[in-house]
C-alpha cells in the first residue's frame, strides 16, 4: 500500500516511544496516532491512540496494559462533540468499544486519525487501495480539501499572511471619487506649478550666451536683455510659489477628507459586523487599523502621492525639453533611468512584505496596551508589573528586529541610487564638455542641461524614495479592506418585515448552532409566550448563553429558525428587532461619561425626568444623589468609580428606560453580595413585570418564580417544567439543585466557623 506511509516513532512524545515500539508486532508499522489530554470523566490526563495497518492501540499513561482491536467488517470509528468537549468513540456491530473524550482545539487532528482509520480497514479487509474521499480533510473555514501533512490550512494561512499588493492602492478610487473634481483641479496645478519650475533653466540658456560669454568677450551688456531674463526668472519664480501653494491647499483639503471617510466607513462597518467577528480579533489590532494606518493613507495621499505626480510630471517635461534642446546629450542624460528602474522593481517586494510584517508586529505592540491598561487592578492586584512589562519588551523587541530588517534593503538602495545619479551627472559633464570642444553645442546649453539634469536626477532621486512609502501605504490600506471585505454572518433581509410593536412570543423550532466545527445547540424546540418568565438552567457550556446570543441575533442559527410573533428573526431589521430586547449582563459595561448618559444610552433623547424615573424603578436613586454630581457624576472608564451592585443597577435603568417587549437576563446577580442581590432583585422585579423574561441565573434559588425552567444539557433541553415539578421528577434539575444546595451549606458553615474563630479571637 503506497498511499499510506509509516510514520517515525521519533514523531512521538518522548514518554510513549518505548512504551509502543514494545507493542509492536511483525511487519506492524504506525500510521497515525493522537495524544489526548482529557479522560472520560473530563479530568486532565493524558492518553494515546494509534492506528496501525493492523489494528487500533490505546493506553493511558497512568495504565500499564494497552488495549487493541484488530480490523474487522464492523469496527467503527466516528467522533460527535458535545457543547465545547468532543467524543471520539469505536462501535462494532453489536456495542462501543471504547470513547475518548478531547478538547475541540483537537478536532481536525481526530478527524485525520479518522480518514487514516477508515481507508487502512477498507484496504486491510478488501486489498483494494482506499478510495480518495476517506484521505481528504476539508477545512472548516474554508472547506479546501487538507492533506494528512497540514497543520494548517494552506488557503486560509495563505489569504491571512498574503503581502500586500501595491495595486491595492487603486481601491481608494471608491473614497476619492466623490472628490474628483477638485482631485482634477489640484493636477492641473500641479501641471502648472511644474511647468513654472522648469522656466528658470531654460531662461539660463540665452541669459549665458546672449549676455554674459558676450560680456567676457569685451562686449557691453544688454541692460534690456538683463532685464527681460531676470524679470522672467521672477515671474516663473512668484507664478511657481502661488500655483505650488495652491495645488497643495487644494491636495490636503482632499486628502483630509478622504481620510475622514475611510475612518468613517470601515469604523460603520466595523459596527455592522456580527459578534462571531470580534471573537477572533484584538481590540489593539483594530484600533490601530481605524487610527494609525488610516493616517499612514492620509500621509500618502496628500503628501507623497502629490511629490510622485510632480515627480513623474517634472520628468516627462524635463526629458522633452533636453530632446529638444540636443537629443544626444539628452541620450547620454537618460542612461542610469532603465538601472534604477530595475533596483525599485527588485527592491519593492521586499519592502512590500516587510513592511506588511512591520504593521503586524505593531499591532501585537498595541495589543498588549490594550489588553493591559483596561486591565490595570488585575495586573496590580497579582503584583504582574514585570510580567507585562517583559510582554511590552518581547513585542518591542520584535518590532524592532523586523524593523532593522526593512531598514538594512531601504539603506542600501537608498545610496544606490543617489550613486547612479551623481555618476549621471558626471557622464554629462564629460559628454557635454566634449561637445563643446567639438563646437555643437555652446555653453549656455551645457549650463541649461546641467540645471535640468540635476532637478531631473533630484526627482528620480525622490522617486526612488517614495517606494518605501507605497509600500507602507499599500500595507495599511490592505488591512483597512481587510475590515471591508469581511461579510456579516447577521445579514439584513433583502426584503425586510417592519414590525412598530411586538408581543414578545419566542418560538424556537429546531435550533442548532455550529461554531466552526463544533456544535454547541442542537434540537431546541420551545416556545415562550407574551409576558412569560422562564429559567435557563444548566452546567457550564451547556448552551444557556448561546442561545440568549441566538435569540439576541447576535449569531444566527445554523439549523431550523426563531420567531418573534410567528416572524422569523433573519426577516426582521437588525436595529429595529433590538429595541425590542433589553439585555442585563453579568457584568455589565459602562462607558466613559456621566450617569444619565449612560441610562439613556438606548435612548439618547431621554428626557431628565424619563431617566430619573428609570433610576428609581432600577432603586439606583438613592446611591446616584449620594455622589458629588449626582446624574451629571461621571462613571470612569468602564464604571470604575462604581461599585459592581451600583454598575448592575444603572445596567437594569437603562434597560427600564428603552421600556422592552423581551427581556434577557443574563446571570445578573450572580456578582454581587447577598445584600446587593436583594436591592438588585428589587429592581429586576419591577423590570420584568409584563415582559417576556429569558433569565440565566447562577444562583438557582432566584429562579423559583419563574413561570417554566429549561433545563439544559451539552446543547440540548433535558428538562421543563416549573420549580416544584422538575424537584419532584427527581431527574437532572433536582441533582443540579441538590449539589448547588450542599456547595452553599458547606460555604454557610465555613462563614460561621470563621465567624466563631473571630469572635474567640476577640473574647481573648
Amino acid at each position: 500500500m503506497q498511499q499510506i506511509q509509516s510514520l517515525s516513532l521519533n514523531n512521538l512524545p518522548s514518554i510513549w516511544v518505548e512504551a509502543l515500539s514494545s507493542q509492536l508486532i511483525a511487519e506492524e508499522n504506525v500510521l497515525a496516532w493522537l495524544e489526548i489530554d482529557l479522560d472520560t470523566q473530563l479530568h486532565f490526563a493524558t492518553s494515546l491512540v494509534v492506528v496501525t495497518n493492523k489494528r487500533v492501540l490505546t493506553k493511558m499513561a497512568s495504565d500499564e496494559i494497552w488495549q487493541e482491536w484488530r480490523y474487522q467488517k464492523d469496527l467503527l470509528l466516528t467522533q460527535r462533540d458535545y457543547a465545547g468537549v468532543g467524543c471520539l468513540e469505536l462501535f462494532d456491530a453489536h456495542a462501543r468499544l471504547a470513547y475518548w473524550r478531547y478538547r475541540l482545539g483537537n478536532d481536525i487532528a481526530v478527524s485525520r486519525l479518522i480518514a487514516c482509520f477508515t481507508q487502512q480497514r477498507d484496504y486491510y479487509l478488501t486489498g483494494k487501495l482506499p478510495v480518495a474521499e476517506y484521505t481528504q480533510i476539508q477545512c472548516p473555514n474554508c472547506t479546501a480539501f487538507l492533506s494528512s501533512e497540514q497543520e494548517e490550512c494552506p488557503v486560509c494561512d495563505k489569504q491571512s499572511h498574503a503581502p500586500p499588493s501595491t495595486w491595492t492602492l487603486l481601491r481608494l478610487w471608491r473614497f476619492a471619487k466623490p472628490y474628483k473634481g477638485r482631485l482634477l483641479i489640484g493636477f492641473l496645478l500641479t501641471l502648472c506649478s511644474t511647468a513654472a519650475t522648469l522656466v528658470p533653466p531654460y531662461l539660463t540658456m540665452p541669459l549665458m550666451d546672449n549676455v554674459l560669454i558676450p560680456y567676457q568677450n569685451g562686449q557691453p551688456i544688454n541692460t534690456d536683455l538683463v532685464t527681460l531674463y531676470l524679470s522672467g526668472l521672477l515671474v516663473a519664480a512668484v507664478l511657481a510659489w502661488m500655483l505650488g501653494w495652491a495645488r497643495t491647499y487644494m491636495l490636503a483639503l482632499v486628502s483630509e477628507r478622504i481620510g475622514a471617510d475611510l475612518r468613517t466607513t470601515t469604523y460603520e462597518h466595523l459596527l455592522s459586523l456580527s459578534q462571531e467577528y470580534f471573537g477572533g480579533k484584538r481590540t489593539g489590532d483594530l484600533m490601530a487599523r481605524i487610527g494609525a494606518e488610516t493616517d499612514r493613507i492620509n500621509l500618502f495621499i496628500s503628501l507623497h502621492l502629490l511629490d510622485f505626480a510632480t515627480d513623474v510630471i517634472m520628468i516627462v517635461m524635463t526629458a522633452a525639453i533636453l530632446i529638444s534642446i540636443n537629443p544626444w546629450l539628452a541620450l547620454v542624460t537618460l542612461v542610469p533611468l532603465p538601472i534604477i528602474a530595475w533596483l525599485i522593481h527588485l527592491v519593492r517586494d521586499r519592502l512590500r512584505i516587510g513592511f506588511e510584517k512591520v504593521d503586524r508586529i505593531w499591532a501585537e505592540v498595541n495589543n498588549v496596551l490594550a489588553d493591559t491598561i483596561p486591565g490595570i487592578r488585575v495586573v496590580k492586584a497579582f503584583a504582574q508589573e514585570k510580567r507585562e512589562a517583559a510582554r511590552f519588551h518581547a513585542a518591542n523587541q520584535r518590532n524592532l528586529q523586523i524593523n532593522d530588517r526593512v531598514n538594512r534593503i531601504w539603506s542600501l538602495f537608498t545610496p544606490t541610487v543617489t550613486l547612479l545619479t551623481e555618476v549621471g551627472l558626471l557622464v554629462v559633464w564629460v559628454f557635454g564638455i566634449w561637445q563643446i570642444s567639438k563646437d555643437e553645442i555652446t555653453v549656455g546649453v551645457l549650463t541649461a542641461f546641467l540645471a535640468y539634469i540635476g532637478r531631473f536626477y533630484m526627482r528620480l532621486d525622490t522617486m526612488s524614495r517614495i517606494v518605501s512609502v507605497t509600500q507602507k501605504a499599500a500595507a495599511g490600506t490592505k488591512r483597512i479592506f481587510d475590515i471591508l471585505d469581511h461579510v456579516s454572518s447577521v445579514p439584513e433581509s433583502s426584503n425586510p418585515v417592519h414590525l412598530s410593536a411586538i408581543q414578545g412570543q419566542i418560538e424556537l423550532r429546531n435550533v442548532g448552532f455550529r461554531y466552526g466545527t463544533r456544535s454547541i445547540t442542537r434540537d431546541i424546540n420551545l416556545v415562550i409566550k407574551p409576558g412569560e418568565m422562564i429559567g435557563l438552567v444548566g452546567h457550564s457550556g451547556s448552551g444557556k448563553s448561546t442561545l440568549v446570543n441566538l435569540i439576541c441575533r447576535f449569531y444566527d442559527v445554523t439549523e431550523g429558525m426563531i420567531l418573534i410573533d410567528g416572524h422569523d428573526i433573519r426577516s426582521l431589521p437588525i436595529a429595529e428587532y433590538r429595541k425590542h430586547i433589553g439585555l442585563v449582563l453579568q457584568e455589565p459595561f459602562l462607558f466613559y461619561g456621566t450617569i444619565a448618559e449612560n441610562i439613556a444610552y438606548g435612548k439618547p433623547d431621554a428626557t431628565r425626568s424619563e431617566i430619573v424615573s428609570a433610576a428609581r424603578a432600577a432603586h439606583a436613586h438613592e446611591f446616584i444623589l449620594r455622589l458629588p454630581h449626582g446624574y451629571d457624576s461621571l462613571v470612569g472608564e468602564r464604571g470604575q468609580a462604581l461599585s459592581g451592585g451600583e454598575r448592575q443597577r444603572i445596567s437594569i435603568a437603562r434597560a427600564l428606560l428603552i421600556d422592552p417587549r423581551i427581556l434577557i437576563l443574563d446571570e445578573a446577580t450572580s456578582s454581587v453580595d447577598t445584600t446587593t442581590e436583594k436591592d438588585i432583585q428589587k429592581a429586576l422585579d419591577n423590570l420584568v413585570l409584563g415582559r417576556t423574561t429569558i433569565a440565566i441565573a447562577h444562583r438557582l434559588s432566584t429562579l423559583r418564580e419563574a413561570s417554566r425552567l429549561i433545563v439544559l444539557d451539552r446543547g440540548r433541553i433535558v428538562e421543563i417544567g416549573n420549580h416544584a415539578e422538575l424537584m419532584a421528577r427527581e431527574g437532572y434539575y433536582y441533582r443540579l439543585y441538590l449539589a448547588q444546595a450542599r456547595n452553599v451549606d458547606t460555604e454557610d458553615r465555613a462563614i460561621v466557623s470563621v465567624t466563631e474563630h473571630s469572635a474567640a479571637g476577640e473574647r481573648i
